[in-house]
């Protein structure tokens, strides 16, 4: 199993964390141990990353293997109300009460973590939605806001509280080129005393803005390291043609119209510069 990044200061433990859904292994005998950054968790669909971010947000609990959390225990229903009010999630599918303002969406959920101060609750609201961009926002009503404003309240609203440990899933999803800029600068601030674990399907996000980067395939965390480390885990074995290559292990058309293919270059080949992409892609297919 892979452990992640060094630390001193270990937010988040996992030690053969395991959780099935009837016969199926969603997440599989998964080990972790993060500390303060930005982690990326990429992999393909159905390979257990939504499963495992919900455990990490408390949602669920695993079936075997124990979990600590901001150095509790979540197991332990006192401990787990701890953990939640210094933990911020953002599910792939937020739920938001379309009749709500996004001022009072966030409120709500600061309610929920038990925040009983309400002057506070509306300062830090008003501060999260300034956060995000939706300074101008936070009176309409929910339901008349784009996709990609609705997404950004529902950042907001995991932001609430500062928490120490953020989990997000797709939180890009429904943004713009320039509101992806903004959520990054949201997410470094949050990283620098904090752990912040997102999953992603692009490769891109996680090469502005990651520090660490862990790949999940069928329910395990099949490979872990940098960034940079990803993208040369691909060194020497991505080459371009102009016809297919069938012993590749995978091959694709790109933009010009010239076939990029991942493996063992055939003689003469002239091996190119590798990318995330490329690593990701031979990673997940070794892993198989």
């Amino acid at each position: 199993m892979t452990t992640t990044r060094t630390t001193t200061a270990t937010l988040l433990a996992a030690d053969g964390v395991t959780h099935r859904f009837g016969s199926l292994t969603a997440v599989d005998d998964v080990d972790l141990s993060l500390g303060p950054g930005i982690v990326g968790l990429l992999g393909p669909n159905g390979a257990g990353k939504t499963t495992l971010l919900r455990i990490l947000a408390t949602v669920l609990a695993p079936d075997r293997g124990t979990l600590s959390l901001l150095g509790m225990d979540p197991a332990s229903p006192s401990a787990r109300t701890d953990v939640r009010r210094r933990l911020g999630y953002l599910p792939q599918s937020p739920q938001l009460y379309g009749g709500f303002t996004p001022l009072e969406m966030v409120d709500y959920v600061a309610i929920l973590k038990e925040h009983t101060d309400r002057a506070w609750r509306r300062r830090e609201a008003a501060t999260v939605l300034e956060a995000v961009g939706l300074g101008d926002r936070m009176h309409k009503r929910i339901r008349t806001l784009s996709g990609g404003m609705q997404q950004r309240v529902a950042l907001a609203a995991a932001l609430i509280g500062t928490p120490d440990l953020l989990v997000l899933d797709e939180p890009a999803t429904g943004l713009d080129p320039e509101q992806r800029i903004a959520l990054r600068s949201v997410l470094a601030e949050t990283a620098q005393r904090g752990c912040v674990v997102l999953s992603t399907h692009n490769t891109a996000e996680v090469g502005a803005l990651c520090h660490h980067v862990l790949v999940m395939d069928r329910g395990r965390i099949c490979w872990g390291g940098t960034p940079a480390e990803l993208a040369a885990a691909a060194d020497g074995m991505v080459w371009e043609s102009a016809h297919d290559e069938p012993t590749a292990l995978r091959s694709w058309v790109t933009g010009p119209g010239a076939r990029r293919h991942l493996g063992t270059p055939p003689a003469g080949a002239t091996a190119l510069q590798p990318t995330l992409d490329d690593g990701y892609l031979l990673v997940t297919r070794l892993a198989r």
